[in-house]
């Protein structure tokens, strides 16, 4: 980080602090927005004292953000198409970072002020989906190129998919809660714990539990949510200081020799299964030399792409020796291949051995171009720790009080909070974002159900309508700031 502004222009400079302020912003508020979720059962319990409850969450958020890897934050990335990562330039980059920034942070501030769960998740996703919708029209591209959208699929499955799955499984987790101990103090309210039991706080188990599920829904919210902040800062140092971050510099001969063998195999794969890819890929009819001058990713010039790359990679064990065009040009050519392989990974004919060799070699090709220095990842990890220790209060009452006719239960809040960890936890190992706001909400209206406690109509028509306006809307924003960034660059 210490020569992050060396040699850069004042205006960069300025560009690049401001870029920077923004993302970190995001996930400060993201952090006081959602961890109200992560601490609303242990709060409304009392389980744990709201000053205590806060401060351990911000922990655990920061230790899943330092813990939870880059996968997620690249599923973030991907949404956005090939072709606009890799023929991204500063004036663009600007453009398209601050457009959908403010566009997320509009919403986040908007629905916390009014104690409204809405998904810091898929208020991004819509913002990142509207700057590549916006790009499209302006650059005269089919609004199908405009974004990546099997991943926007695969994006909208999880979190259409995880809200369900919560609901259902905390309705049943407490389902068996009452049917194993019908009569245990855990189904009482704290009302009923304080008037019946003269007691402030949960029993002791049931007090464990509360603290420890919400603990691990904090950790698997900041190792989730968390990278979505990396994958953003990695798209402003990409957009702004290209030639310092399209590639990991710090990456060891060995790691480049791995980068450099996987064109080799990803060559001798496609020769080896030319009769079932030789007509998508355009298998020996393209040289090296057919490559345009302004590199654009198509399969078809898969072959003169590959040699391109090795031509480049050539003799090289560290990529400081390259020069900053020959590093950009470099990420262009790993990323063109990276997405034809995942392209040839869905066509009908290859053996799933064969599909399981490719996904090998795509990790190759990206491992260096998939990253993030330390640095970012701890800045992103304050952020959103710092941020959770505030602004938790106007959820909480939501969340405890106004989902069920009733108030929650002290098992209907470790049902919920177990079900959020698990969920949440299982979308990290599959690099797949997911909102804690949806998986916890859903999984409280899943144990009010259950408890037939009944669900408070008004509470649940807002959360339902913020959650069916945040994609539109942050869409909407994005796009039209996008727009308007655009023009005023030229």
């Amino acid at each position: 980080m210490i020569d992050l502004f060396s040699g850069l222009d004042a205006w960069v400079i300025v560009s690049l602090t401001l870029a920077l302020t923004f993302v970190l912003a995001f996930e400060f508020i993201n952090g006081f927005h959602d961890t109200a979720n992560a601490v609303a059962t242990v709060i409304y319990t009392k389980a744990m004292p709201p000053h205590l409850a806060v401060f351990f969450s911000g922990v655990f958020n920061f230790l899943g953000v330092l813990l939870g890897g880059v996968g997620v934050a690249y599923a973030i990335v991907h949404l956005l198409p090939v072709e606009l990562l890799i023929n991204v330039n500063t004036g663009h980059g600007l453009a398209m970072v601050f457009s959908l920034l403010a566009a997320a942070i509009t919403w986040n501030l908007g629905t916390w002020y009014f104690g409204i769960p809405a998904s810091s998740s898929h208020t991004l996703i819509g913002s990142i989906l509207g700057v590549g919708l916006a790009n499209a029209l302006l650059s005269d591209i089919p609004l199908g190129d405009g974004v990546n959208w099997q991943k926007a699929i695969d994006i909208a499955m999880s979190l259409v998919l995880s809200p369900m799955a919560g609901f259902a499984v905390a309705a049943l987790v407490l389902i068996g809660l009452k049917w194993w101990r019908p009569l245990s103090k855990m189904h009482k309210t704290p009302d009923q714990r304080r008037k019946l039991d003269d007691k402030k706080h949960p029993p002791f188990w049931n007090r464990l539990v509360l603290v420890i599920s919400a603990m691990g829904v904090s950790f698997v919210h900041g190792s989730n949510d968390g990278q979505k902040g990396i994958g953003l800062i990695m798209l402003v140092l990409i957009g702004i200081v290209p030639a310092k971050f399209v590639l990991d510099l710090n990456s060891t001969t060995y790691q480049i020799e791995r980068t450099r063998d996987a064109t080799l195999h990803l060559s001798q794969f496609y020769q080896r299964n030319a009769a079932t890819l030789g007509e998508f890929l355009a298998l020996g009819k393209a040289q090296a030399s057919d490559l345009p001058e302004q590199f654009s990713c198509n399969p078809q010039q898969t072959e003169p792409t590959i040699a391109a790359l090795q031509s480049s990679l050539a003799g090289v064990t560290d990529y400081r020796a390259l020069s900053a065009e020959k590093r950009v040009e470099v990420r262009r050519y790993l990323l063109c291949l990276d997405d034809t392989a995942k392209k040839v990974g869905k066509l009908p004919g290859l053996e799933a051995r064969e599909k399981a060799d490719l996904d090998k070699l795509r990790k190759d090709l990206t491992a260096t171009t998939e990253y993030a220095p330390f640095w970012v990842i701890v800045a992103v990890a304050l952020a959103l720790g710092l941020g959770t220790m505030v602004g938790w209060k106007r959820v909480v009452l939501t969340v405890g009080e106004k989902i069920g006719k009733q108030g929650m239960t002290y098992a209907q809040g470790m049902s919920a909070q177990i079900t959020a960890a698990c969920a949440i936890g299982m979308a990290n190992v599959f690099s797949l974002p997911v909102s804690t706001t949806h998986v916890l909400s859903s999984g409280v209206a899943g144990t009010m159900v259950a408890n037939k406690s009944g669900l408070q109509g008004g509470t649940v028509k807002t959360i339902l309508l913020a959650w069916v306006l945040t994609l539109p809307a942050s869409m909407g924003l994005a796009a039209g700031l996008f727009w308007l960034a655009s023009k005023a660059i030229g």
